[in-house]
C-alpha cells in the first residue's frame, strides 16, 4: 500500500549533498539540467523546452511535497521523487507500507557516485523515520547507469513491466525492491 509522504520540513544531509524540498529560487538550476538532451529521457520525460515549462514542473514538485532537490556545493543538480507505485502490479504488498523512488541527475555530475549517495540517504530516511516496509525502484532496460545505482543500493530484481512514458512511448521497466530488513 502506498504510504503518505510529506517532506515539507525535511532536510537530509549526506557527506557531499543536501537533500531538501524544492524552492522557487531553484528554477535556474532546475532548467539548466532538465533542458539537456539525454537527461530526462533516462527517466521517461523529454528535455524541457523553456524556462516556463520548468517553472510549471517545479511548481508541481513544491506542491506535491514528495520530491527532494539534490544540492551540491550550493547548486541543485538533480532530484529524488518518492512516488506512488502501481499497486495493481504488486498485490502481494497490499498489507505493507511502501513507495517507489525515482531520480535524475545533471549530466555534468554523472559518474561521481553522487546518486547512490543520495539514494542511500533517502532510503535511511524512509526506513528509519517514515517507517516504510519496502521501497521500489525501476529503470528502463537500456539504462545501465540507473541499474548500477539500484544495485549499489541493495535492491533486488522483481520483474519487468511495460511503462508508458510522459512522451507517449512504451518502455520495458526493470523493477526492484528493497525491504527494510534487507537493507545494507
Amino acid at each position: 500500500m502506498n504510504a503518505q509522504i510529506d517532506i515539507t520540513n525535511v532536510t537530509l544531509q549526506s557527506s557531499r549533498l543536501t537533500l531538501r524540498p524544492w524552492k522557487e529560487t531553484d528554477l535556474p538550476d532546475f532548467y539548466e539540467y532538465a533542458s539537456v538532451d539525454g537527461v530526462g529521457q533516462m527517466a521517461g520525460w523529454t528535455p524541457h523546452r523553456n524556462l516556463e515549462e520548468s517553472k510549471i514542473i517545479l511548481g508541481h514538485f513544491i506542491e506535491g511535497k514528495k520530491c527532494f532537490a539534490l544540492e551540491y556545493q550550493g547548486k541543485v543538480i538533480g532530484s529524488i521523487g518518492i512516488e506512488e507505485y502501481n499497486e495493481a502490479n504488486y498485490p502481494e504488498l497490499v498489507n505493507l507500507q511502501g513507495r517507489e523512488i525515482g531520480y535524475v541527475l545533471s549530466k555534468n555530475y554523472w559518474g561521481n557516485g553522487l546518486m547512490p549517495e543520495a539514494v542511500q540517504t533517502v532510503i535511511r530516511h524512509l526506513f528509519d523515520t517514515v517507517n516504510l516496509d519496502f521501497i521500489l525502484a525501476g529503470h528502463f532496460d537500456w539504462n545501465n547507469q540507473s541499474r548500477r545505482v539500484i544495485e549499489k543500493c541493495g535492491f533486488t530484481y522483481v520483474k519487468t513491466v511495460d511503462y508508458k512514458t510522459r512522451y507517449d512511448t512504451m518502455e520495458r521497466s526493470m523493477e526492484y525492491i528493497l525491504h527494510r530488513e534487507e537493507r545494507k
